[in-house]
């Protein structure tokens, strides 16, 4: 089973057209009607949906880190510096990992791009 994606409200659109072009299943806070929610929403939310958050938010990483530490579940965060990664990379990490990854892998993880 492939990784399915939810994208935070901050990340670039051209990122999850560059996803989507390719084939990847990716849905945004904007087309679930989540802008302006709290991250701790946004991240029961891809939980319930089985889809991992991919953000550039550093409270998002934050509320994460916290689940992990009170041992609350969720389906799993990658977390970029916009300063420190390229679109293009991003796209290229991002299918990586939904081509070759399993969600069962990134269940209660915290992930970081890039890819190493």
């Amino acid at each position: 089973m492939s990784v399915r994606f939810y994208m935070d409200e901050h990340v670039p659109s051209p990122i999850t057209q560059g996803l989507r072009a390719r084939g990847v299943d990716v849905l945004t806070a904007q087309d679930d009607a989540r802008v302006g929610a709290p991250d701790s929403a946004v991240l029961d939310r891809a939980t319930e949906l089985g889809r991992v958050v991919f953000t550039f938010d550093d409270d998002f990483f934050s509320e994460s880190a916290a689940r992990q530490r009170a041992g609350i579940e969720f389906s799993g965060v990658i977390y970029a510096k916009l300063t420190r990664i390229t679109y293009g990379q991003c796209i290229a990490d991002l299918q990586l990992i939904a081509v070759a990854g399993d969600p069962q892998d990134l269940m209660n993880k915290i992930d970081t791009l890039p890819l190493r």
